[in-house]
């Protein structure tokens, strides 16, 4: 940890650029920034997540996942760095595979929401699509790790899947979508 920061603005900002972490600068809504910033607002919603009460193992599962988050966003801010690795994936693929086999196979779609925890976890799964298909823009036009972009797409699944887990942990049922759902006219 050889950063300190002892101020916290410094003005660079102010005509609507930003910094990368090698020193370029771009304009704050190049994708690039959309893509760092889809992956922070990701990061955030799990800190939101976290600050409920979770089983155990789905909070340690989350705070990992916070730090490939921000080595994720580390990479986005370094052009040609790789920090996720393809056994970062794996590890999510492993920790989805054991929660799901855990739960009963869906019959129908479900709805978000059940627990405020669930549907916390529901929100922060419809972010991290977001951050996906930015990340995915910015991969057209940008070389970038592969492993980021398959991190993102497991770390859905499996928030998809946590987000069932607490539903049943709290005693909830999934709620399932229902077609012949009355519309209030």
């Amino acid at each position: 940890m050889g950063y300190r920061l002892s101020r916290i603005y410094t003005r660079t900002g102010d005509s609507g650029d930003t910094g990368l972490g090698d020193g370029e600068r771009v304009a704050k809504d190049d994708p690039r920034i959309e893509a760092i910033g889809a992956v922070d607002e990701l990061n955030s919603a799990l800190g939101v997540l976290l600050a409920s009460p979770l089983p155990e193992s789905v909070a340690a599962t989350l705070t990992d996942v916070q730090h490939r988050l921000f080595d994720l966003g580390g990479e986005l801010s370094l052009p040609g760095q790789a920090l996720l690795q393809d056994r970062h994936v794996g590890e999510l693929e492993q920790r989805l595979d054991a929660l799901n086999a855990a739960l009963p196979p869906l019959e129908n779609f479900i709805l978000p929401g059940g627990s405020r925890s669930a549907a916390l976890c529901h929100l922060a799964r419809a972010i991290c699509r977001r951050a996906e298909r930015r990340t995915v823009h910015l991969a057209h036009g940008s070389k970038l790790n592969p492993a980021g972009l398959r991190y993102l797409n497991r770390l859905s699944d499996l928030l998809f899947v946590v987000a069932r887990v607490l539903n049943r942990e709290a005693g909830r049922p999934d709620v399932l979508w229902r077609t012949d759902a009355p519309v209030d006219d």
